[in-house]
């Protein structure tokens, strides 16, 4: 029985096997992107309105805690007045039995002074009770924005699970077929290819000559250097970029294959 050849032992590729394998490969990695593009700006608005929403609650639980002090505070005011009017009640009894006018004024300024101390309380509470109002009036329309806002989530939400329901099958298959081209790629080129890939900013390494220009960068190629590129002898990059040049028609070579 013959033994199966191994990867170091199969035969060295040719350029042009070369760049098929890295343009088969551009080709797959650019639908995973595409996959990922259209997932990935759900989860960032998503994100967005998790943030606004958090902090909708919190602007929420803020007023309400206020509105608690206040009312507090309000309550704390009132025994205020309690206590000033069971002080001008008692001061009124004592007037009753005072024995001289230097005593009978001195009662009469306290229950001056306690009068002054309702009137400043009863100032206070109207001042808090129309916080109240206002703090009531802004948690009603964070609220309501609250109710919209989890609505638009619960919408985006079900919209990323179909989105993620329906192309994890297809980005599965996809990255399988990228691994078996990566497995017959020159680990060196494979190297050169996802760095490339990634400074690209459109994520294209490998790109073919259009309009006598480059696909990636657009800057014009010079004539024999197309036909270099053409002849798929060597690895050529533009001069611009840095991206791998193909010609056009490897294109209907890689789809006959």
């Amino acid at each position: 029985m013959a033994k199966a050849k191994t990867k170091a032992e199969a035969p060295e590729m040719t350029i042009e096997e070369k760049l098929r394998a890295l343009f088969e490969l551009q080709q797959v990695d650019t639908s995973v992107d595409k996959i990922k593009i259209l997932r990935g700006e759900l989860p960032l608005e998503v994100q967005d309105l998790e943030d606004e929403i958090e902090g909708l609650q919190t602007r929420v639980s803020k007023y309400e805690e206020d509105i608690e002090a206040l009312d507090k505070t309000i309550s704390g005011k009132k025994l205020e007045i309690q206590n000033s009017q069971g002080l001008i009640k008692k001061y009124q009894e004592q007037q009753d039995n005072v024995k001289n006018n230097r005593e009978y004024d001195s009662l009469s300024k306290e229950m001056e002074f306690q009068t002054l101390e309702i009137e400043l309380c009863e100032k206070r509470i109207n001042e808090f009770t129309a916080k109240i109002s206002e703090k009531k009036v802004i948690i009603t329309e964070s609220s309501t924005v609250l109710s919209e806002r989890s609505g638009d989530l619960d919408v985006k939400k079900k919209e990323l699970d179909d989105i993620i329901a329906e192309t994890q099958k297809e980005e599965a298959v996809l990255n399988k077929k990228s691994e078996g081209i990566q497995n017959i790629i020159d680990p060196r080129l494979l190297s050169a290819y996802f760095k490339i890939k990634g400074n690209a900013r459109n994520g294209l390494a490998v790109v073919y000559v259009e309009r006598d220009a480059c696909g990636g960068c657009y800057n014009k190629i010079p004539p024999q250097r197309q036909l270099d590129i053409a002849s798929r002898k060597k690895v050529i990059v533009c001069e611009y970029c840095g991206r791998v040049l193909v010609d056009s028609e490897i294109l209907e070579t890689s789809d006959k294959k």
